[in-house]
C-alpha cells in the first residue's frame, strides 16, 4: 500500500543520510555471511527504521503498526537483530561523535554522569524481570545511564528495579572503561557510594559524588548531575519509554538507543523534535 502522507517520525533525506551507510553495511556484511539466501526480496532499510522509530515515538504494541509498513513481524525481526548484533550501539556511538565535534568537542568524551531512573512496566513484562525500588516505592524496572557533558549515551544497563544503584554503577563504569578509556572522571548522587567509587578508582576513573544542599528546598538545579536528569527528561519524550513494555531486558536498552538515535539525528540536521505532551 503506497502511504501519501508521512508520519512526523518519519526519517528526512538528511537523517537518513546519516543513517544509510551503517545499515547498508550491515545488509552487505549479512549477504557476505549467506544469511539472505532463499529470502523473499529485501525490504527497504528506510521504511524498516520508519517503523522502529514509529512505535518509539507513539509507543503502539509492535502488532498495532500501521499497514501501510512491513508486516510487524519483519519488522520486529529487522529490531531484534539489530539489537542482537550492536547496531544500535553502533550508530549511537557514531552520531554522538558528530554531535560532539560539531559543538567544538573533542571527539572522544573524557568525563561521564551516572545516574538511574525507575520506572513501572507493562502487564506482559515477566514478574522475575520486575523488582521494587524502596526509595522512589516503585515497582518495575530500572534504567542505569552514563552520559557525557552533553548528555550524550554512553552506556545503558535496564535491571529489575531492585537493582542498587551501586551495582549499576559498577556495571556502567565497566562499559565506559572498556568503549571510552578516554574517560577518567565520573559525577554521581550519593546513590554511588563506597563500591562504585571504589570499582572506578580500579579503572582510574575519579567518582565524585555531587551532593544536595539539605538546606534548600523545592526544585534546584544541581552542578553537572542535572546533565543526565536532562538525558531522562528527553527519553521521556518518546511514548514506548513512559513505561517499560519490553518482555526483554535488553530490548529496553536497544529502545533506548533508538530513542537517542532520533533524538541525535534531529540534532545534527537541526530538524524539530515533534512532542506527544503538545499534541
Amino acid at each position: 500500500m503506497k502511504r501519501h502522507r508521512p508520519y512526523p517520525s518519519d526519517l528526512s533525506d538528511a537523517r537518513w543520510e546519516l543513517l544509510e551507510p551503517t545499515l547498508s553495511a550491515w545488509r552487505v556484511e549479512r549477504r557476505g555471511r549467506g544469511l539472505d539466501i532463499g529470502r523473499p526480496p529485501e525490504h527497504d532499510l528506510r521504511r524498516i527504521m520508519d517503523a522502529i522509530l514509529y512505535v518509539d515515538r507513539t509507543g503502539v504494541p509492535w502488532r498495532y503498526l500501521p499497514h501501510d509498513f512491513a508486516p510487524w513481524e519483519t519488522v520486529y525481526g529487522y529490531f531484534a537483530a539489530w539489537q542482537k548484533e550492536g547496531v544500535f550501539d553502533q550508530l549511537n556511538g557514531l552520531l554522538c561523535r558528530l554531535v560532539r565535534e560539531a559543538e567544538g568537542r573533542d571527539a572522544k568524551p573524557s568525563a561521564c554522569v551516572l545516574d538511574a531512573q525507575s520506572v513501572k512496566t507493562s502487564a506482559n513484562v515477566p514478574a522475575a524481570g520486575q523488582g521494587i525500588d524502596a526509595g522512589k516505592k516503585i515497582a518495575g524496572r530500572k534504567r542505569h545511564l552514563g552520559v557525557d557533558t552533553l548528555g550524550l549515551l554512553l552506556a545503558v544497563w535496564v535491571t529489575a528495579a531492585s537493582v542498587s544503584d551501586n551495582v549499576g554503577g559498577i556495571n556502567l563504569l565497566s562499559q565506559i572503561a572498556t568503549a571510552h578509556p578516554h574517560v577518567s572522571k565520573a559525577w554521581a548522587d550519593t546513590g554511588y557510594r563506597t563500591k562504585a567509587i571504589e570499582h572506578g578508582a580500579r579503572l582510574g576513573i575519579d567518582v565524585e559524588v555531587v551532593q544536595r544542599n539539605p538546606a534548600v528546598r523545592g526544585f534546584k538545579v544541581i552542578p553537572r548531575r542535572w546533565v543526565v536528569e536532562r538525558t531522562f527528561g528527553w527519553l521521556m519524550h518518546h511514548r514506548r519509554l513512559a513505561r517499560d513494555y519490553e518482555t526483554h531486558p535488553h530490548r529496553s536498552e536497544a529502545i533506548i538507543h533508538i530513542a537517542m538515535i532520533d533524538l541525535i539525528t534531529r540534532r545534527l540536521t537541526r530538524e524539530s523534535t515533534p512532542n506527544w505532551r503538545y499534541t
